[in-house]
């Protein structure tokens, strides 16, 4: 096992995040910590390392960074860590509108993002708390995400965030509708969900 700063330690079901240090860090002693898959994340001096992808969850993440990465109106990028407001979270898609795209000095996509994304998307996995997801999805918002994406394939719902309000949970033929933010980009909840079937 592996020390950052403490003991290592687990606070885990099957599922639900594993807490990693032992004391408190700040933003900068976490960002100097090495890279490890699943990706380690940080809020409120916590450190913790998300959930393996299963199944469902690659597939459903492949979807929506398919339908959010729109040439001329969006781009989007997976499990990408996003560092601003004093945390650091890898969720897993984010959209950036056209003209917010950040960039190097190179015109490339910039490898460290310190600015919140328009459109945040979190994925739940088996074991993970409802609850925890949502109030991160809140919190994407609440500082500076224009709309933040909750997808629970276990319950087949979707919840979508934004500073005026919730909406959902949605299901079937409820329609996800982001066009507020990237034009055209709506499709209806069983349409994502089609997406699981194997063939």
């Amino acid at each position: 096992m592996k020390t950052y700063h403490g003991s290592r330690r687990e606070t885990r079901g099957r599922g639900a995040s594993v807490t990693i240090t032992g004391r408190r860090l700040t933003l900068d002693e976490f960002l100097t910590l090495p890279e490890e898959k699943p990706a380690l994340e940080y809020a409120d001096g916590e450190v913790t390392q998300k959930v393996s992808p299963m199944g469902h969850h690659g597939t459903l993440q492949f979807l929506l960074a398919c339908r959010l990465d729109r040439p001329g109106a969006s781009r989007a990028l997976t499990e990408t860590r996003t560092t601003y407001a004093g945390r650091s979270y890898v969720p897993d898609v984010i959209a950036y509108t056209w003209d917010r795209i950040p960039e190097d000095e190179h015109g490339e996509i910039a490898n460290v993002i310190t600015v919140p994304p328009d459109v945040a998307v979190e994925i739940r996995s088996p074991g993970q708390s409802v609850r925890d997801q949502i109030e991160r999805c809140r919190w994407y918002v609440a500082n500076g995400v224009r709309v933040s994406v909750f997808v629970d394939p276990i319950r087949r719902v979707v919840q979508l965030f934004r500073a005026d309000g919730d909406s959902g949970p949605l299901a079937g033929d409820d329609v996800v509708d982001l066009g507020d933010v990237i034009a055209g980009c709506s499709f209806t909840v069983r349409e994502l969900f089609a997406a699981l079937r194997a063939r």
